[in-house]
Order: C-alpha cells, then sequence, then structure tokens
C-alpha cells in the first residue's frame, strides 16, 4: 500500500484536519456568550456549516459573483445572526467572531501523523478555505504544511475538476502522483474523476454524536485509516 508514483498528499481540511464544529462551540461558549451571543452553540455551528453547500452553489449558478470561503462564511454569518436576532454587534465584533474558522483546532491525531507522512512526500492543504484562512488555521494549529493550496487559486470549489487539476498543475505533478485525503466521499471521488489516488480518513464525530454522513468510505477509495497515524503506518512512512 505504499504507491510509490505518489509524490504528495492533499488534506481537505474541514472535518478531515479540523475539528471545525467543536472549535465553534467552544469558542462560541466561552468568548461569544460573554459578549451577548446567548444561542444553542450547537445549533448555530451546525447552521453556519448548513450554509456552506449552498452558498458555494448560489455562486455556481451566476446567483453571486465568485467569493473566497471568508466571505461566503461572513454571508451566511450575518444571515444567521438576524435569525437569532443577534443585534447590536459591532462590526469589528462581527468579523472576530467570522474569523473563528481561523482559528479552528485539529484532531488529536493530525499533527503527529502530518509529520511522519511529510517524511515521505509533500503534503499540502488542499481546501476550499481561502489562503488566509489556510495559513492561519496553520499557525493557529501548529500544522506543517510544505504548501498551502486553496481552491481561491482555481476561483472554484471542491468538487469541482478545476480544483484538484490547479493543484497537481501547481505541484509540477500529474494527477496520478498526488493522493487526496480526505473524509468525505464526494471530495474523494472529486479527486478521483481526474486521476488523484484517494485516501479516506475516518471522522464519525464530524457532525457530533448523531452523525450520519460519511461513516463509510466508498468501495472504490485506495486506502482507508481510522486516524492520520494509522494512514502514516499504511504507506510506509515510519
Amino acid at each position: 500500500m505504499e504507491f510509490p508514483e505518489v509524490r504528495a498528499f492533499t488534506f481537505d481540511i474541514f472535518g478531515t484536519v479540523v475539528d471545525w464544529r467543536g472549535s465553534i462551540i467552544r469558542e462560541g461558549r466561552k468568548v461569544w456568550a460573554a459578549k451577548g451571543i446567548d444561542v444553542d452553540w450547537e445549533e448555530f455551528a451546525d447552521s453556519w456549516r448548513g450554509g456552506y453547500e449552498p452558498a458555494m452553489q448560489r455562486v455556481r449558478r451566476g446567483e453571486l459573483p465568485w467569493m473566497n470561503i471568508d466571505s461566503l462564511h461572513r454571508l451566511i454569518l450575518d444571515g444567521l445572526l438576524a435569525r437569532y436576532r443577534v443585534n447590536g454587534l459591532a462590526e469589528e465584533d462581527r468579523d472576530q467572531l467570522n474569523r473563528v474558522w481561523h482559528r479552528l483546532d485539529p484532531w488529536p491525531d493530525v499533527a503527529d501523523g502530518l509529520k511522519l507522512i511529510r517524511r515521505r512526500a509533500i503534503v499540502a492543504a488542499l481546501s476550499n478555505g481561502n489562503v488566509a484562512l489556510l495559513v492561519n488555521m496553520a499557525k493557529h494549529g501548529g500544522l506543517c504544511w510544505d504548501c498551502v493550496l486553496s481552491a481561491e487559486l482555481a476561483k472554484h470549489y471542491k468538487p469541482d475538476p478545476e480544483v484538484y487539476q490547479t493543484a497537481a498543475a501547481l505541484l509540477g505533478l500529474e494527477p496520478h502522483q498526488v493522493m487526496m485525503v480526505a473524509a468525505h466521499n464526494g471530495d474523494l471521488m472529486g479527486a478521483q474523476a481526474v486521476g488523484f489516488r484517494t485516501a479516506f480518513v475516518r471522522r464519525p464525530r464530524e457532525y457530533g454524536s448523531s452523525q450520519t454522513s460519511d461513516l463509510v468510505p466508498d468501495s472504490t477509495v485506495d486506502v482507508v485509516a481510522e486516524d492520520f497515524i494509522e494512514l502514516a503506518d499504511l504507506l510506509g512512512c515510519r
């Protein structure tokens, strides 16, 4: 399972590398509740993330101009604050709250697993998150990327093929020399469609204890691992 032709591993970020839901809930309860945002933070986090795909579809249909993920997150946030009747929040606070996505914490296995995989090949973020967001998140979480690649560079969103094709081209590699690592079958199928190899890492609590999606990998993925440490072992990185 060592895949000698693979020279780079690209990693999905939200849910695969970082615990977006838990991070937003923790910061919401610790910081933003004290600033007057009295909401059910579990529900708020789920609703914020739930607006993500519909917002991207609006861009794809031409209803909205191209926006990076910071801008889409802000668009969704403003709608949520209105829905939850959160009034009087200063613009500076709205911006700071929106940047919670820059401060997401990695899953416990990620930092050590990345270091192991990096011994063998290039490790790169490949996310719909914009470059500034991904760089700040890496600094916050101590993530040792060789390269930060973003859908922003292709002006498309995953799983559009242009995102994966642009990533491979920027790395100077053919698609079959890149392995996409994700906890989401849709992302892996998008990468596979342009020739990437694929690795599924289970994140059964990304959406909390009642998660129903992406619990089982698609039968066509190349590697299945419980976490990044096991992935490194399966890839012969020790």
